[in-house]
């Protein structure tokens, strides 16, 4: 039987965070998943991850969380990246970084393991302190012990380019590559030659009635004005976005992928999280 497993795009703020405490648990048994990886960089505010939200994302049946460019946003969070075995850092920041840069976990019935792997793209992603994802992702894939045949990789970055690129990369020694980062889900889901399953972005988890999670009338203002704003997190239209791919453990090789999106509800009181003020470029 194949292993099925779920990967959710960036969760930004309370709004993504209500639609994975109103459905993951259903659909966990609806669709028999046996993993759940989450990207949850956004998660606290829309920038950032707390120890208490961490531990909700577990409770509502994540398996793996990764992160991104915004780890170390909230400081609180880097006792656990250096203490839990269910969340990694990306793997391409500089060595003295806080965090694991790859782990592996068990599937919910404990049957398989799972390699869990999160890396920064390098084109258009700022000043970023990145290390080049090629050479570390190759060095960190020899580290994962070869026994371990299913591996999962969620690429944060902004180009296309770069993400399809990652896919072909790894083609063969991936299960699954799906990027994240944009919060914009693409239409590219494909196994490849190999049986390496890529898409270029998943799709955020979060509100789609704003501009990338944010509400619109603070972006529109800043971007028709260039007046700073502080933006924060939409409401409206909340979906949770990811991929469902189905795996041969005994060879890693992806079978299928396909696309998922699962509307929400809104949420009464204390909608808008507040957020840093920084233009909507997650």
């Amino acid at each position: 039987m194949p292993i099925k497993i779920l990967c959710i795009g960036d969760v930004v703020g309370r709004p993504g965070r209500c639609v994975l405490a109103d459905h993951l648990k259903n659909l966990i048994t609806q669709w028999s998943l046996d993993l759940v990886v989450c990207n949850a960089e956004n998660a606290a505010g829309g920038s950032g991850l707390t120890p208490q939200i961490f531990s909700k994302l577990l409770n509502y049946g994540v398996d793996a969380v990764t992160m991104g460019d915004h780890v170390y946003r909230k400081r609180e969070i880097v006792a656990t990246l250096e203490s839990s075995d269910r969340i990694v850092r990306p793997c391409n920041m500089p060595p003295p970084a806080a965090g694991k840069r790859w782990t592996v976990v068990p599937t919910k019935d404990g049957r398989y393991q799972v390699a869990v792997i999160c890396a920064l793209g390098q084109l258009y992603m700022g000043n970023i302190t990145a290390d080049n994802p090629w050479q570390t992702i190759d060095r960190v894939w020899a580290e994962i012990p070869q026994e371990v045949k299913v591996r999962v990789l969620d690429f944060h970055a902004e180009a296309s380019s770069e993400k399809v690129a990652m896919g072909w990369h790894l083609n063969g020694r991936a299960s699954a590559v799906f990027g994240t980062h944009t919060h914009v889900p693409t239409a590219d889901a494909r196994i490849l030659d190999k049986g390496t399953a890529i898409i270029s972005d998943v799709g955020m988890t979060g509100p789609y009635d704003g501009v990338l999670g944010r509400l619109k009338e603070r972006v529109l203002k800043y971007l028709t004005t260039s007046m700073p704003q502080q933006f924060q997190i939409a409401v409206g239209d909340p979906r949770l976005c990811g991929v469902l791919v189905e795996v041969e453990p005994a060879t890693g090789k992806a079978l299928t992928i396909e696309r998922v999106e699962v509307a929400g509800r809104i949420h009464d009181g204390g909608a808008y999280d507040a957020d840093d003020g920084k233009p909507p470029r997650e």
